[in-house]
Parts: structure tokens; sequence; C-alpha cells
């Protein structure tokens, strides 16, 4: 059997552990031969392929990014992106595609299993927003690497008596913010699933800076915003292809919290920091797990389906469930994040 493999969306660490896996396992104990297409979507529409053998996943382990390049491209939102799809597909002579992305990738893999493309997907985003499964590829990495920021920042403001507002990724949901918020110790936190009022930001910090510290850590996801009727305005920026403008909301909040308190107020966006680098040993064993799961899944035939993690276990969702759903955060870890102000 011949197999295709690509990684859409945006880069997260654990991506090279999962097509490591999906060869390995699919090369070693199958006997399939797997073909990488670069670029996400754009590749299968391109054709731009190239062959995935051990040779080209030996110490690919523990590198962050993605071997096989990716782009934010969807083909079903192209004028002939489908047909050239197929088209691709058939003259490579793929029997399967393996498609490892977020919401977007794996919306688009819906569509091209509706025209009749045999498909298994696996989720990975920083965000952890994909519908279905626990965790996705790249969250723990993320997470990580917000807290160990939060740890950072929580000395330099302590030092200098100043409100440090540190903004992390997180559009629709802010997975990212309330762990790392909660891991870090941070005094507030701010995400989309609770819109925030800046009375009650302001009075939390008056009260707090005045009666046991001089100091403060405000956690804010890119995508929060203020409750209706709030006395802050404020309109997420978006730019260009809609994505949200870095740093926008957290200097919002450091001008309104400084002209509120008289506080120094400092901001910290990390940015693409949270998806780059050396994948953690969380990220290194579920890339793992879902890459194997994958490839089995496609040798039993199945389609339209793609990997979860339910509790302890890797199983098998469908598709069209998951395309278009956003896992918001639960009200129970929000409410933990705010009982821990």
């Amino acid at each position: 059997m011949r197999v295709g493999l690509l990684t859409g969306g945006g880069d997260v660490p654990g991506l090279n552990a999962a097509i490591r896996a999906v060869v390995k396992r699919g090369e070693g104990r199958h006997g399939h031969s797997v073909i990488g297409f670069r670029n996400g979507w754009r590749g299968v529409v391109d054709g731009d392929v190239m062959p995935l053998g051990r040779p080209h996943i030996r110490n690919m382990l523990a590198v962050g990014g993605t071997l096989l390049g990716t782009a934010r491209y969807h083909p079903h939102a192209d004028d002939g992106g489908l047909d050239a799809v197929l088209a691709t597909l058939e003259q490579e002579r793929i029997d399967a595609l393996i498609c490892i992305g977020g919401d977007g990738t794996l919306h688009a893999a819906s569509k091209v299993a509706e025209a009749g493309v045999r498909i298994v997907a696996i989720p990975k985003t920083i965000d952890n927003d994909v519908w279905g499964t626990d965790r996705s590829i790249g969250f723990d990495t993320a997470v990580t690497i917000a807290t160990e920021a939060i740890d950072r920042v929580h000395t330099t403001a302590e030092s200098h008596n100043r409100v440090m507002i540190v903004e992390v990724m997180g559009r629709h949901a802010g997975w990212i913010a309330v762990t790392a918020g909660i891991a870090g110790g941070a005094e507030l936190t701010l995400v989309p699933e609770a819109p925030f009022d800046i009375d009650r930001v302001e009075r939390y910090l008056k009260h707090r800076h005045r009666a046991h510290a001089s100091f403060s850590i405000v956690v804010v996801a890119e995508g929060a915003v203020p409750a209706e009727g709030s006395s802050m305005s404020y309109e997420t920026e978006v730019g260009r292809f809609g994505e949200i403008v870095a740093g926008a909301v957290g200097e919002r909040l450091k001008t309104e919290i400084e002209r509120r308190t008289g506080f120094d107020t400092r901001v910290t966006v990390l940015g693409h920091v949270q998806r780059g680098g050396i994948p953690t040993a969380a990220d290194r064993i579920l890339g793992s797990r879902f890459g194997v799961a994958a490839i089995d899944a496609v040798t039993e035939g199945r389609t339209g389906v793609m990997t979860a993690l339910r509790g302890e276990a890797v199983e098998l969702v469908p598709l069209e469930e998951v395309a278009g759903r956003v896992k918001h955060v639960p009200d129970e870890l929000i409410r933990v994040a705010d009982s821990l102000a």
C-alpha cells in the first residue's frame, strides 16, 4: 500500500515524532511505502512529493517543527483545489492519506474524505482546541514553555514592583493561558471563554498591592476580550489572513492597568516561541502513539477517522464529529485558576 502523509497549519513540537512513527510502523511492520507531501495541502495540490523511509526520519524524534514543511492552505476553499488533490493522489497511486493538523487542516481532511479518499487524521495544535481528544500534539511543550516564562517573569516583577502581563496564544480557547497560569502561579488569568471585567481586574490589583504584595502576574490569551458592557472598549485585532495581531490585547491591557492603578506595567508576548524548539517527552510520546494508531487504522481499512486521546487510551473518533468544532476550556478549570488568585 502507498500511504500519503502531510502536516498542515502551524508547526508544533512533536510532529516529527508522529511522522517517524508512521514511517517506522508502516514500513517495518506493515510493508507500506510512505510518501510525504511537502507544505501541507498545498503540496498535494502541487504534487510536491518526497519519499519517506528510515533514512529520512533518523535522529528526528527530538527535532521541533516538521521535516515535511507546512502551510495554511485549504483545498476545499480554493477553486479547483479538491480536483487537484484528487488528481495528484491518482497520479501518485496513493491508497490512503494521513493528515496531521489542527482544526483547519482537519476540516479540509473531512471534505477530501467526502470526495471518496481514504483519510485518517492526527490532531496537533498548541491551543489544544481540537474537539474529541483530551490532548493534541504540541500542547504540552507550549504549556511547559509558557510556564517557564511565567516563572522567570515572577522574579523580575517582584524585584521592580511591577505588574507583568504575559500574553500567550489561544484565539478561541484559553487552554495554554489557564494551565500555564495555574502551573506558574499567575494572579489573574484572562481567557476567551470568560470575557473579563476590567473594573474587577483593577479592584483586585489595587487590593493585592495594598494588602500583601508589590507585584502581580497577569496571563492573557490572545483571544481574550472584555465582557459586554465593560468600561474597557476593545475589539480583537486581526491581520490580513485573519490571524490575531500578537501583542494587541496585552498592550491594551497594559495601558488600562497603568491608567487605572498607576502601577508600572510591562508586557511579555511569547508568540511563536511557544511552538518552536525541542518537544517535551510527553509530546514525543503522544506523537508516536498517534502515528502508530493512524497507520494501523489505515492498514485495517478505516477511513474518515481521527486518532484521539481519551483518558489513557488512544481511540478513533469520526472525523465528521470533529470538523468545525472547538474544544473550550471547561468551567471547572477556569474556576480553579480564579480560585488561586
